[in-house]
Formats: structure tokens, C-alpha cells, sequence
């Protein structure tokens, strides 16, 4: 009881601290950009926003890393330089331009170009914050297992958790969805599962340092899914390839037209295609469903005090209510992610049926 006491005090302080990033500015009557609050929490960017104190910012400037595509050479530097203007040729894009949020330069003929970008960004941090993280957990796993007779003593707290959470991945998902050779694919969709939770979880907190909508980002999750695509077909046995291009069909559907295989090699990548789609939708939705409940308390401020404070309450409840929700859906987005990882790794793996 104390513990959830403890995670609703979390919450409830949470939704005011991601409702003041909204007051970045002070604004005018009726001036509330939706738009804007809406894709400036879920977009990359090249600060890491704290809070805002009587409308100043307080941010983490970035480390910039650039190469110039007109001559500049290369460029390295903070994110704050740029908060004045232009440093160095560079500049931010202005709001509305092709390169809106981007670092851009001014090209020969006066038009703004992308110069490389290799910047570490927000989402970038948010990366390898959660990558250090998984790795302190593996870590701390295994070193209670190299110091514990397992046999005789069951593993409690941070241990006891990953040992319960790799179980149910390995026997639930893994072992029956791919097959006898399931522990070759078992460090990969390991992996991948709790790199996604964990970074379900970091989205879902608006402070430092969570807040980053990494796996809500269509790049991270087309990463992750070519993982996948390239384990299925790297590594499908030769039965995989028969029935992708001589699968058991009649001739008629193989030759003169191969329509079957057609359908079977759009069917090789239509299957990571999904995987990157209803992971970035989801967790993108659930973002945005969080915000819009927080933005009521801005959208009603001018209907009157009572109309305001009444319908900030409901926003404050529904919105811990939302956050709660989005706990069950870093979870399910990060299950089903490694479960359709298995079940096409398994495709990939099976073999001829004898009748």
C-alpha cells in the first residue's frame, strides 16, 4: 500500500510538472498553439527542457555535432549557442520551413540546407541513458547469480524481478514461438524486450531523465525492426526460402507468373514493417493522449475560474489515469514487439512436415 501510495504521489506531481512546460512563454488571451504544445513534447530536439521558472528556460544544452555540405568543414559545439541566432554559418530553421526544429546552414543560392548531422540530441541521450540503465540491470542480475547458489537461495528484489521477467519472456515467448534452436535467438529478443520497456517507461515520466519519446520516434522503431528482418532472413533454413520462392501452391499461381512468390517476398517485408508501425503508433498515441488531457487545464482558462478549476481536476485524474493505462501499454507494446519477433524468427525456422 505504501509503495502505490508512493506511485500515485509520483504521478499527481508529475502532470503539473508536464503541464508548466507548457507556459514556456508567457502567452496572450487565447493564444494557446496546440499544434505546437502538442509536437514540441514529442519531437527531437537538440536540449534537454528541465522546467521553465517566471518564463525562463532552464535546459541541458546538447553537444552539436555537424558537417558542413557547403565548404565548412566540421563543426562541434554546445546547443546553446545557437539560442541567440546564428554561430558558425548554422542556425535553427525558422517555424514553418521545410526543416522546421532542424539545425540548417544557408546554401550558394541563399536556400537553407541540412548540413550531417551527427548532434547527440535528446532522444540520443535518452539512448544511451536507458542503455546504461539495461545494462546495470543485466549486470547486477548476473553478479548476484555468480555470488548466490541459486539452487538453495531464491533472488530477491532488483534480482528477483529480472529473474521473473526473463522467465516469462523465455518460456512464454521465445521458447514455444521459435523452436528447438530458441536459446540462438534468446540474447537478441531479450534484448530488444526490455530496450523497449525500458524506454516505454522513460517516456512515460515528463522530468529528467525521462520525458524523451524515443520508441514514439518512427527511426528508433525502423532500427529495431530491421534487427528483426535481418535475424529472420539471415538465418531462415532452406525450407524458409522453398516456400518463399517454390512454395506448395499449384503450379498455375508459380508459372509463367509468379504470383505466390510475389506475395511471398512483399510478405518479407511487410512483416517489419509492421513490427516499426504498431510500436511507434502506439507509443506516439499514448503521448499524445497524456498531453491532450493535460492541455484541457490551458484550452478552458478562458471559460472562467469555476469552468477551469472544475475541468482541471478531471484533467488531473484522467490524466493519472492515462498514465497508469500507458504503464500496461509499455509493457503490451514491448510484449507483442517480442513475441512477432519470435513468431517470425519461427517461421523462418521451421521445417518440412513428413506425411
Amino acid at each position: 500500500m505504501k509503495k502505490l501510495l508512493t506511485y500515485l504521489l509520483v504521478l499527481l506531481l508529475s502532470l503539473p510538472a508536464a503541464a508548466s512546460e507548457v507556459q514556456s512563454e508567457p502567452q496572450e488571451a487565447g493564444s494557446f498553439d496546440m499544434e505546437e504544445y502538442l509536437y514540441g513534447h514529442v519531437r527531437d530536439a537538440y536540449e534537454w527542457h528541465i522546467t521553465t521558472v517566471n518564463g525562463r528556460h532552464i535546459s541541458i544544452p546538447l553537444p552539436v555535432i555537424l558537417v558542413s555540405r557547403c565548404g565548412n568543414g566540421f563543426h562541434c559545439f554546445l546547443s546553446s549557442k545557437l539560442e541567440e541566432g546564428e554561430y558558425q554559418g548554422f542556425m535553427m530553421a525558422p517555424k514553418g520551413s521545410r526543416y522546421e526544429s532542424k539545425i540548417v546552414e544557408r546554401g550558394p543560392d541563399g536556400e537553407f540546407v541540412r548540413p550531417l548531422d551527427f548532434s547527440m540530441t535528446k532522444n540520443v541521450c535518452s539512448l544511451l541513458i536507458a542503455s546504461a540503465l539495461l545494462l546495470f540491470l543485466v549486470l547486477s542480475t548476473a553478479r548476484w547469480y555468480r555470488r548466490h547458489d541459486a539452487s538453495k537461495t531464491a533472488p530477491r528484489g532488483l534480482s528477483g524481478v529480472m529473474e521473473m521477467l526473463v522467465s516469462m519472456v523465455e518460456n512464454d515467448i521465445i521458447r514455444p514461438s521459435v523452436g528447438k534452436d530458441y536459446k540462438r535467438y534468446s540474447p537478441y529478443l531479450l534484448t530488444a524486450f526490455f530496450f523497449i520497456f525500458i524506454n516505454n517507461l522513460l517516456g512515460i515520466i515528463p522530468f529528467f531523465p525521462g520525458g524523451a519519446n524515443v520508441t514514439g520516434n518512427i527511426a528508433v522503431t525502423l532500427v529495431l525492426a530491421l534487427f528483426t528482418f535481418f535475424a529472420i532472413n539471415l538465418f531462415g533454413n532452406k525450407h524458409y526460402w522453398k516456400d518463399i520462392f517454390w512454395p506448395e501452391v499449384p503450379t498455375w499461381l508459380k508459372v509463367p507468373l509468379p504470383l505466390m512468390p510475389l506475395i511471398e517476398i512483399i510478405g518479407m517485408f511487410t512483416k517489419p514493417f509492421s513490427l516499426m508501425v504498431r510500436l511507434f503508433a502506439n507509443i506516439l498515441a499514448g503521448h499524445f493522449m497524456i498531453l491532450g488531457v493535460v492541455a484541457v487545464i490551458f484550452l478552458t482558462a478562458e471559460l472562467g475560474v469555476a469552468v477551469n478549476s472544475g475541468l482541471s481536476v478531471v484533467a488531473v485524474i484522467l490524466g493519472v489515469f492515462m498514465d497508469i493505462l500507458e504503464l500496461l501499454v509499455a509493457f503490451i507494446q514491448a510484449y507483442v514487439f517480442t513475441m512477432l519477433s519470435a513468431v517470425f524468427i519461427g517461421m523462418s525456422r521451421q521445417e518440412p512436415t513428413n506425411e
